[in-house]
């Protein structure tokens, strides 16, 4: 599975980990998190990330 990068903050968003805080189980992809799900640390929505290549 990508990771995916925050484009304004540089969060990087690494699905082995997921975002436990924000209710995101470790292992869920980034297509599969909420189209409501923002940021941890800047709060944009997901369409502010971009894949890590």
């Amino acid at each position: 599975m990508e990771k995916y990068i925050c484009e304004p903050c540089g969060y990087i968003y690494d699905p082995a980990v997921g975002d436990p805080d924000s209710g995101i189980a470790p292992g869920t992809a980034f297509e599969d998190i909420p189209e409501d799900w923002v940021c941890p640390i800047c709060n944009v929505d997901k369409s502010m990330f971009k894949k890590i290549d």
